[in-house]
């Protein structure tokens, strides 16, 4: 099966967002004047027109779930992503969860919570 569900996201500027997840990693693949769609391997964003949108009151989000988290990591921070409490776009180191597995975070320039979340090797279907 290879049904899949993707986040749609807000952009204030599809131009700034595209250049924002370039430095990323992310390549365009569909923009028209209300809709983009970006990827990166198999990780795919869609964002939709929002110009009026307040970033510091953005509740959007979505989890990342990356087999190489340490190294997406030290891509964002690559790219001039700082890590700090406050602002935007910014970063959170990734920590062990209480749970179990890693993750961190990025707050993209339109105020969007992106989890970075470690992928976990597969579990059996009892230690879910």
């Amino acid at each position: 099966m290879n049904d899949l569900a993707i986040p749609n996201l807000p952009s204030r500027s599809f131009d700034r967002t595209q250049e924002f997840y370039r430095r990323l990693g992310f390549t365009l693949a569909y923009r028209d004047d209300e809709w983009m769609i970006l990827n990166r391997g198999r990780v795919v964003l869609e964002f939709f027109a929002h110009p009026g949108l307040d970033p510091l009151a953005s509740w959007f989000s979505c989890c990342l779930r990356l087999d190489e988290l340490s190294e997406f990591y030290e891509l964002c921070k690559s790219a001039g992503l700082e890590e700090k409490g406050s602002g935007y776009p910014r970063l959170h180191p990734p920590e062990e969860q209480d749970g179990g597995g890693r993750m961190g975070a990025l707050i993209d320039l339109d105020g969007t919570l992106l989890r970075l979340i470690q992928n976990r090797a597969a579990r059996s279907p009892a230690t879910h």
